[in-house]
């Protein structure tokens, strides 16, 4: 289990001191690797139906550990690294604290969608 945030003692805390009710605190969950050499996955409820077939979403960690501008212009390089690579650029969501740290929607060549996050 991956520990709160700094200066919680839990994820109850931190979720309520995020403004997170309490009905929707089990929207989003993590897992992570114990020995924390391996990738964390992050699972989250969407409110979206389901359009087309089972897929998985995912986010690929570019810009662990910054925030703000100098996390944007991580992903903004990421995304350019991966276009060039034949990826395609959906959305940008710029950051809203607390909780949205921004992030870059993206596709790959078969158009299955990614987050640089």
């Amino acid at each position: 289990m991956q520990a709160p945030p700094p200066g919680f003692a839990s994820w109850d805390e931190a979720l309520a001191a995020f403004g997170v009710p309490p009905e929707r605190r089990n929207d989003a969950s993590a897992a992570v690797d114990p020995r924390g050499a391996g990738p964390r996955l992050f699972f989250q409820r969407v409110p979206e139906g389901k359009r087309a077939k089972n897929r998985v979403h995912l986010d690929v960690r570019a810009a662990p550990g910054l925030a703000g501008a100098a996390r944007m212009a991580a992903l903004e390089t990421e995304a350019e690294r991966l276009i060039g690579n034949g990826a395609k650029r959906l959305e940008r969501h710029e950051p809203e604290p607390p909780l949205g740290a921004g992030h870059i929607v993206m596709a790959d060549p078969e158009g299955n969608e990614f987050c640089l996050d």
